[in-house]
């Protein structure tokens, strides 16, 4: 397993985020930030996140994932697309329920010139416990088999 990173790429209005390696709640703040700022983009249409060379996703980068998905049917009325070769990844998305916020395809995007690195993100605990806290939220609300396992972890989160 690799450490994780994740790289994006814009070209037309057309964004895509392309997940390497192993990808942690470290991750997030960089992410939370990069969607921030697609969304803010005048000229977005549409986005596309490859995970053919994801090894692991965690649920805060689910629930932000799920997070843009619900930004992006708001503001342009479609769906993101997920690209995924990995079958432990694929039935990941699917037992999250990710198949119903998602268009989910299997053939690796042509894009693979003029990706970056997200920059790194230094935030405080403070920062990162409300991002995983709104992360698992977006997940719960997704459907009842993600309520029930989450809903411990939220509360818990919210206490400490």
């Amino acid at each position: 397993m690799s450490a994780g990173k994740i790289q994006y790429a814009e070209q037309d209005g057309t964004f895509v985020l392309k997940f390497i390696g192993e990808i942690r709640l470290t991750l997030c703040s960089a992410l939370d930030a990069t969607i921030d700022m697609i969304f803010s983009a005048a000229n977005f249409s549409s986005i596309a996140i490859d995970l053919t060379e994801t090894q692991s996703i965690d649920s805060t980068t689910l629930g932000l994932l799920a997070k843009l998905s619900i930004l992006s049917r708001r503001k342009i009325g479609l769906l993101p697309t997920l690209v995924t070769t990995n079958p432990d990844i694929t039935r990941l998305l699917h037992s999250m329920g990710f198949d119903q916020v998602f268009n989910i395809i299997d053939s690796p995007l042509p894009i693979n010139h003029g990706l970056r690195d997200l920059p790194a993100q230094d935030q405080s605990e403070e920062v990162v416990k409300a991002k995983v806290i709104e992360a698992h939220r977006i997940l719960m609300d997704l459907n009842e088999s993600n309520r029930e396992a989450f809903k411990d972890l939220v509360t818990a989160l919210e206490r400490s």
